[in-house]
């Protein structure tokens, strides 16, 4: 691979941009598209289709066949809030292959102890998340019940485009959280996109089946096809 693509495909990959390369089979020539360069490329539908199923193939081509290959970043899952419902979609995340993360300012709840092996942060999430700590390929979950901890990471998942951004509440309870995001600057349309009440209705109702419904709902909504690009 030519040294300026690689420089500048391991630039994207560090910056958890995704990007593709083209190879032509039959001269061997490369190409390095990013995920904002697609929709101007004259294989834009070949690339959106194989960035989101996140998998490389062959494409048959007139020209000659193309090897396109697809570098996505590693699907991340934050969780606001280190409760009993984090303790146990934890383990189901990992499972799945979720690259997870924990943030919960309270020190009684965010104990090394009741999250052995995961990566776990006891601060506030506005002190810890910069312009791009969130991204499309994030999921971000709030069940702290608490608007001063719940509020802004959930502005800034929805500012970042995250594929899934839930909250734990009653429709009560996110009415006013609606509310809130609105005053704050948040547009209607945007806000909508926020899951709540969380999770997959399938009558759950201790903290391990509100835990199935959140990862249910992550999953299928991963799955289906996603809007790159941040959402302002």
């Amino acid at each position: 691979m030519d040294q300026s693509l690689l420089i500048s495909l391991n630039a994207a990959r560090e910056a958890r941009q995704p990007a593709i390369v083209v190879t032509n089979l039959s001269s061997g020539a490369k190409r390095l598209v990013l995920s904002d360069e697609i929709i101007a490329d004259p294989l834009s539908e070949i690339l959106f289709s194989r960035l989101k199923s996140g998998k490389s193939g062959i494409e048959e081509m007139e020209n000659g066949d193309q090897f396109v290959q697809v570098y996505v970043p590693s699907v991340r899952l934050v969780l606001i809030g280190a409760v009993h419902i984090s303790q146990a979609i934890a383990p189901m995340a990992a499972a799945c292959g979720y690259d997870l993360t924990i943030i919960d300012p309270r020190t009684a709840f965010a104990t090394p102890e009741r999250f052995e092996g995961y990566t776990l942060h006891a601060e506030w999430p506005e002190d810890m998340m910069g312009d791009d700590y969130l991204d499309p390929f994030t999921a971000l979950v709030a069940v702290t019940h608490d608007s001063k901890i719940d509020d802004y990471p959930l502005k800034a998942a929805l500012d970042a485009g995250c594929f899934y951004v839930g909250a734990l509440g009653s429709r009560k309870t996110h009415a006013k959280r609606v509310l809130r995001l609105l005053e704050a600057g948040a547009d209607q349309e945007v806000v909508d996109r926020i899951r709540a009440p969380i999770g997959l209705n399938i009558g759950a109702a201790t903290p391990a089946e509100i835990a199935v419904a959140i990862m249910g709902q992550i999953i299928e909504t991963q799955r289906k096809p996603v809007t790159l690009g941040k959402k302002t």
